[in-house]
């Protein structure tokens, strides 16, 4: 993709006319819950970029202090709220514009918190194509935990034994998140791929802004030793909120092999998890806690996924799917669960 616009595609092409998903999607549309709310996304943009302006602005006030640390907690949570636009922004929730949604997308990742826009562009879409699915959703084809029987099955030695605790292992291991998202930026910008020159450039530069802004202003007010702990506390603190808002999402849903024929609506629904909760919820999830109608519905504006979800389940629940509903907690505790009983596939090693 060119353009930084997050799809989802069903993996025949198209639903037909008369498909499911096709009555469903006009029923959807007919509620209005397709029109943009272009005035809720510019208010909600406004207020997440002057409190984040306000963080900077108590870092440069309170000067070289450990008191720093908790600006840091507070920037952490700015950062994925700045996060939440941008993927908003790469499905173009915000305007159906694909030039404005590019320009939105790099400057609230690439330049708001060093993420590689066109690079999670990609990423995204392959997971939005193929949820959940074995060798096609890169969410699930990660060396770090193990999501399948068979890979659990077939480790050795270290990586056996950090599969067999990766249930104890995975919110601590979230604090390195936020590295993991600027080392991949770092290499995706590092190639073309299948960006325009000017994009490339835009990226490289936005990129490279955030990241020597971010450094030149935090060595500056702070002594080299807090400098390091505010960034480990920042950046770690900032994985960590990331992470865990999108591990309710998908982790411990079933797995659908590659050969799954399933059609589109079925695929979305049987992979998703939602996670109950009040306007608390979704602000701290930013809308995400309605995986399944975003992952039905990917362009919809995130003030209307609450809206549509009596009508989606209500239709969910004619065609006899099951839709999955938890409470945060709860959530966590079937990822957990799951990831255990993977992790307890791998080889223990031998004495």
């Amino acid at each position: 993709m060119t353009t930084g616009e997050v799809t989802a595609r069903a993996p025949a092409g198209t639903p037909a006319p008369g498909s499911d998903y096709a009555r469903l999607s006009r029923q959807v549309r007919l509620a209005g819950l397709m029109d943009r709310r272009t005035g809720n996304y510019a208010w909600r943009i406004t207020i997440t970029l002057l409190l984040l302006a306000a963080g900077w602005a108590a870092f440069l006030l309170i000067g070289d202090s450990w008191w720093q640390l908790a600006v840091a907690g507070y920037l952490a949570i700015m950062f994925t709220q700045l996060g939440f636009l941008g993927h908003d922004a790469g499905h173009r929730q915000i305007c159906t514009s694909r030039r404005l949604s590019y320009l939105l997308g790099i400057m609230l990742g690439n330049l708001g918190i060093g993420l590689s826009f066109g690079w999670w562009v990609s990423k995204h879409n392959r997971h939005h194509a193929n949820p959940n699915t074995e060798d096609a959703d890169p969410d699930i084809m990660m060396s770090a935990l193990a999501m399948t029987s068979s890979q659990a099955s077939a480790s050795r030695g270290a990586a056996a034994m950090m599969y067999r605790c990766q249930a104890y292992l995975f919110f601590p291991m979230l604090l390195g998140e936020a590295f993991s998202v600027h080392v991949a930026s770092l290499r995706a910008v590092a190639s073309r791929g299948r960006r325009t020159g000017r994009q490339q450039a835009a990226e490289v530069i936005l990129l490279g802004l955030h990241i020597a802004g971010y450094l030149a202003v935090v060595f500056y007010v702070l002594s080299p030793l807090r400098a390091i702990v505010f960034i480990v506390v920042q950046q770690g603190l900032f994985g960590v909120y990331l992470g865990a808002s999108f591990a309710p999402n998908h982790k411990g849903m079933p797995i659908l092999r590659a050969e799954d024929e399933q059609d589109f609506l079925r695929r979305q629904v049987l992979t998703s998890r939602n996670v109950r909760g009040g306007w608390f919820t979704d602000l701290a999830l930013g809308g995400l806690n309605y995986q399944i109608e975003h992952h039905l519905f990917p362009s919809m504006p995130r003030p209307s996924l609450r809206r549509s979800q009596p009508l989606i389940s209500a239709f969910c629940r004619d065609q006899g799917l099951p839709y999955c509903q938890a409470s945060l907690t709860g959530s966590y505790a079937q990822a957990l669960r799951y990831l255990n009983a993977v992790g307890k596939q791998a080889v223990a090693p031998s004495g």
